[in-house]
């Protein structure tokens, strides 16, 4: 199954039910107003949800619309929490290594995760806003799942079925705006704008062989103003899967409904396969050349993020975003 929500004049959207090949959608009041009221009762939301897909897609249903891309918010808007891990350590290592910095044994069992804003998420194909470009803008492609309610000190195992719904990520970073925020011992803020999502959240059956019941194993696929940046495995190379992210987040509290769980930054040992992120690609030109060579994003820089089933047809449809330049006071609609 795959939803999405509509953007309209309220801050939380309108759901909708999206075809598998992400080209017609239906409203579906009468289940649910918004995703977040769905995950609120999603047993008793879930399967009525799956029989309109079902209808959707089977050409079954009179009042549909089109799915438009451009006309969508994340699919959810905002949410009670937006917790991000950082589940490659390969990639973790690689940024300690390039400044000389050893990597703590208790990385490679305990996982990093950091509480990031959900107040105010980017639609996926809204601009990302920029005041300036000495800050160092980045994006990380991630993939992220959305839970149920999940208990205090939920076991691993039993976390596997809290997952509702997966997700593409794009967590926008400001990197020269980290070192200083880290150094203060109080974890990020200001180094961390709002995150973009995919068009659509979909279901874990909906990727058939390629969710294992704790990852998603195929490429995440970025290009950067138009040419191919990275396409490394979301399945390799990742030392925490979604349930031990969840059970982490869970370790001392319980998750309401809507929790958004992202991986971080997929990457692969295997650098063939390209990078997720600028900072992964600026590191290794450090290792190679003592100095890194790729700027950062600027004005008018283009980013896209998108997963292709082995049909190479689209999952979650794409990210697409381009980078606009403001001024203090102003906004972007």
């Amino acid at each position: 199954m795959k939803l999405a929500t509509i953007k309209n004049n309220s801050r939380d959207g309108k759901l909708v039910v999206v075809s598998k090949d992400l080209s017609l959608a239906v409203e579906v009041p009468e289940i649910a107003p918004t995703l977040q009221a769905a995950l609120d009762h999603w047993d008793k939301c879930e399967p009525k949800l799956k029989a309109i897909y079902d209808q959707l897609n089977q050409g079954e249903m009179k009042y549909t619309i089109a799915f438009d891309q451009l006309d969508i918010a994340s699919p959810l808007p905002r949410a009670y929490q937006w917790a991000d891990g950082s589940a490659y350590v390969n990639h973790i290592e690689l940024v300690r290594k390039a400044r000389g910095a050893e990597m703590p044994e208790n990385f490679w069992h305990d996982p990093l995760m950091y509480q990031g804003g959900s107040d105010t998420f980017l639609g996926p194909q809204d601009a990302i806003p920029l005041k300036d470009e000495k800050w160092g803008l980045d994006f990380e492609a991630e993939v992220a799942i959305i839970t149920k309610d999940v208990p205090l000190g939920v076991t691993t195992e039993d976390a596997k079925q809290s997952i509702c719904l997966i997700m593409l990520v794009n967590d926008v970073s400001l990197r020269n705006l980290i070192p200083n925020e880290l150094a203060k011992g109080f974890g990020f803020f200001n180094s961390k704008p709002s995150t973009a999502f995919s068009p659509v959240a979909i279901t874990p059956d909906e990727l058939g062989e390629a969710w294992d019941g704790c990852k998603v194993n195929l490429p995440l696929v970025t290009t950067l103003n138009g040419k191919l940046f990275g396409e490394p495995d979301a399945g390799v190379d990742m030392t925490f899967d979604f349930p031990t992210l969840i059970a982490h987040a869970a370790k001392s509290r319980a998750l309401a409904a809507g929790t958004i769980i992202g991986s971080g930054t997929v990457s692969n040992y295997d650098r063939s396969k390209g990078s997720s992120c600028l900072a992964e690609v600026r590191m290794l030109e450090i290792l190679e050349n003592g100095k890194p060579i790729t700027p950062f994003m600027k004005e008018n820089d283009h980013v896209r993020i998108e997963m292709l089933d082995k049909n190479q047809q689209s999952l979650f449809g794409a990210i697409d975003q381009s980078v606009v330049a403001i001024k203090t006071g102003e906004t972007i609609c």
